[in-house]
């Protein structure tokens, strides 16, 4: 399985969140398949996205395109960090 995770500041949590919520059909299209949102304990701007893909290549071509870039400034995101991981193992104790 393919993973991203994102790290950013947002503006205001419940404007990004509308964003975010309507851009599902275009994140889905591009090859999200699950997504998990987290906030820092000590920072409710501070989000965390992460979320599983069809491939590395389809989440690097979404993330990277002018339309999403477009998509974060209305959403008030600050310097995202995008992390690409391929899964190794994944268990339940």
């Amino acid at each position: 399985m393919q993973h991203v995770l994102i790290i950013h500041e947002v503006a205001d949590y419940a404007a990004w969140k509308q964003v975010f919520d309507n851009a599902a059909g275009i994140r889905k299209e591009a090859g999200e398949r699950s997504y998990q949102v987290l906030n820092y304990e000590s920072d409710p701007n501070k989000i965390v996205h992460f979320s599983i893909w069809t491939s590395i290549a389809d989440a690097k071509a979404f993330f990277e395109s002018e339309r999403l870039i477009e998509i974060r400034k209305q959403a008030g995101v600050k310097a995202p960090e995008f992390i690409y991981l391929e899964q190794l193992e994944c268990g339940t104790l």
